[in-house]
């Protein structure tokens, strides 16, 4: 079975005290299965941020240690820093590395949540993904008044009332634990002491002030320099040279510029390397381009070690699981990769300029089909999985019958809402060839159309699994409003796939069987 990995970042209320700082890098040192990455202490913020990779289960074991130690070391009564802060540990976010969901990852830190207030007596609130009310998934609503406006509140406001631990918080604070996508921490400095101007370009950058979507900013004063301190929760989305080049035209408007910038932390290398497409406007550029990409695939195991493969490998074995659904989403996956391709060679082509804003909104929702997809492969499994579970659940008492038809009912729908949901994504992915193939690059015009007939096909498959999970649902009312959507779906399908052939037809005197 394939390691599963998972990353976490937690950040630490201390980055001057070096001694403090060593000793809770120590921390990690004896669990074999975890690695620090990289740390970065920033003396301004007065904090440390760590980055840890490895198995789930030694992870949290490991942080749940450090959020001790910090809890020892650091008294937040007398913490002073930039950075805003609830806590001696302040935010532990896990990422989903490797083999690993984010609703894995959710689980993780809701079990290390309830240790912490249990074992620590450590207020702790939930984020991001694993947030239990709306307002607490965003991370400035939790740290609002910071620690001293909450240590106030928390005793008064019910709204402000921790998921796990005391209402009251002692000289560690509060601690937030969440489930969240990569994250890119990315300072710019401007060439100014002035933090008047870096808190209204950051006004202007990000998000929940009319900026770009997935950029969160504020403006403080770091070495001197001002400084516009952000977190990109999605570059895929919002890229890194639209953030530089928007901060440098704002810079303008203030009579300064851009002195340098700088990461804390890791960066997926993606992002780099599109940001270095975007600058230097590179024109079909491919990522075989790269003198190490090619050396690290020479030394690579042969493609039939690769994860597709050995997906495909699993799906071939007598095993259950992957099956039918877990397919249906692979081939969705791939008709959301071909249509992210074709916009993505429209892109930057002259005699498409009239069509680029609907190419770079294509590129952006089947990437984001694709990464739903790809999650989907191993959800349907383990709802499959689950559903068997329960069937195999004691049923020797009226109570454990009662309690199995319960779970197997739970876990029927369950089952049967993945494969429609696989639908849903594969109708998105549909709706994008159909505008790929009406005004992307006629030379991939053909991926359009492949794109297409993929998505077809993993919904009329994703559909048929839908249908028989269905057959043992026995909540007649529930049962016919999911056959009603995927009855919408289907019909819409139809439709879509009639306006691709068209297109294939008129711009390319393509027909397709």
């Amino acid at each position: 079975m394939d390691k599963k990995i998972i990353e976490c970042i937690p950040n630490f209320s201390e980055g001057r005290d070096q001694h403090v700082i060593e000793k809770i890098l120590g921390v990690f040192k004896p669990f074999k299965n975890v690695r620090v990455l990289d740390y970065h202490s920033d003396k301004d913020h007065n904090r440390t941020v760590i980055t840890l990779l490895g198995t789930p289960e030694g992870v949290e074991k490991s942080v749940f240690q450090a959020i001790k130690k910090a809890g020892e070391l650091i008294d937040m009564d007398a913490h002073e820093g930039e950075h805003p802060r609830i806590g001696a540990t302040d935010v532990v976010p896990f990422v989903p590395i490797q083999n690993m969901s984010i609703r894995e990852c959710v689980e993780i830190a809701e079990r290390l949540g309830e240790r912490v207030g249990s074992e620590l007596d450590i207020p702790v609130y939930l984020y991001e993904a694993a947030a239990r009310m709306p307002e607490r998934k965003n991370l400035e609503n939790i740290r609002k008044g910071q620690y001293e406006g909450l240590k106030e509140e928390v005793h008064t406001d019910s709204a402000r009332k921790p998921d796990f631990g005391p209402s009251e918080l002692g000289k560690a604070g509060a601690t937030v634990i969440g489930a969240r996508a990569p994250l890119i921490a990315f300072n710019v400095y401007l060439d100014t002491e002035d933090t008047t101007i870096a808190k209204k370009i950051a006004r202007t950058v990000r998000f929940s002030s009319g900026g770009l979507r997935f950029v969160k900013a504020m403006g403080v004063l770091v070495e001197g320099r001002a400084q516009v301190s952000m977190n990109l929760t999605n570059f895929n989305k919002t890229a890194i040279p639209h953030v530089v080049e928007m901060i440098r035209r704002e810079a303008e408007r203030y009579g300064t510029a851009i002195h340098h910038s700088e990461l804390i932390g890791l960066i997926p290398q993606k992002a780099l390397i599109d940001s270095a497409i975007w600058y230097l406007q590179l024109d079909q550029f491919s990522d075989e381009q790269i003198l190490e990409r090619k050396l690290e695939a020479a030394g690579n195991e042969p493609a039939n070690g690769s994860a597709e493969f050995k997906f495909l490998d699993s799906l071939a074995s007598k095993e259950p699981t992957p099956g039918g659904g877990s397919a249906a989403a692979f081939t969705a996956a791939e008709a959301a990769a071909l249509a992210a391709m074709v916009g993505r060679i429209t892109l930057g082509k002259k005699k498409y300029a009239d069509v680029q804003q609907d190419m770079e909104e294509i590129v952006r929702q089947a990437d984001d089909a694709r990464v739903r997809l790809s999650e989907l492969i191993d959800e349907d499994a383990q709802a499959f999985d689950a559903v068997m579970r329960a069937y195999r659940l004691p049923k020797e008492t009226e109570e454990q019958k009662r309690g199995r038809e319960s779970t197997i009912q739970a876990a029927t729908l369950q089952a049967a809402q993945v494969p429609l949901e696989t639908c849903q994504e594969a109708l998105k992915v549909m709706r994008l060839a159909v505008v790929a193939a009406n005004k992307g690059n006629k030379n991939a015009i053909t991926d359009a159309g492949t794109a297409s007939a993929l998505a077809v096909a993993a919904i009329t498959s994703a559909g048929a699994n839908v249908q028989i999970n269905l057959q043992s649902l026995t909540d007649t009312s529930l049962r016919q409003k999911i056959i009603t959507q995927l009855e919408v779906i289907e019909s819409e399908t139809r439709e879509l796939d009639k306006q691709v052939r068209e297109h294939l037809k008129t711009r390319a005197q393509i027909i397709l069987f």
